[in-house]
């Protein structure tokens, strides 16, 4: 094995060889490591149970719906209006998208239980 200086002589031998190289190394290695930690923790967080078949509030997102619900992102584009949301700025929750449609978030809401009812109900099972 080698002694330390001699691999951090080796070390920067190479950077005065190769200036863009580490640099562009280290920005792809702390990339991989944003998304890989993402990635954990989006896994960690929808294994819970607690997160599962949630009560829809006004706060979530469509996403998020369809994450805790599991239904398919078309199920919630269908419940909320075939173009979706067109709001600027910010999360599209649903109390946002109620305002922008002028009706009540728990008319929203009704219209999302029933469309996931409606999609577990004649969905084939898994």
């Amino acid at each position: 094995m080698a002694d330390h200086p001699s691999l951090m002589r080796r070390l920067a031998s190479a950077l005065r060889r190769h200036p863009v190289l580490f640099p562009a190394f280290g920005l792809a290695l702390a990339v991989f490591l944003v998304f890989a930690v993402r990635s954990t923790m989006f896994a960690v967080y929808w294994a819970d149970p607690a997160h599962r078949d949630q009560q829809i509030e006004g706060w979530m997102t469509p996403a998020y719906v369809s994450h805790s619900w599991h239904v398919p992102r078309e199920v919630m584009e269908a419940a909320i209006g075939s173009d979706g949301p067109k709001l600027k700025g910010g999360k599209p929750t649903l109390d946002r998208i109620a305002r922008e449609e002028g009706v009540p978030t728990a008319d929203l809401i009704a219209r999302i239980e029933t469309a996931i009812a409606t999609h577990r109900d004649t969905a084939p099972s898994e």
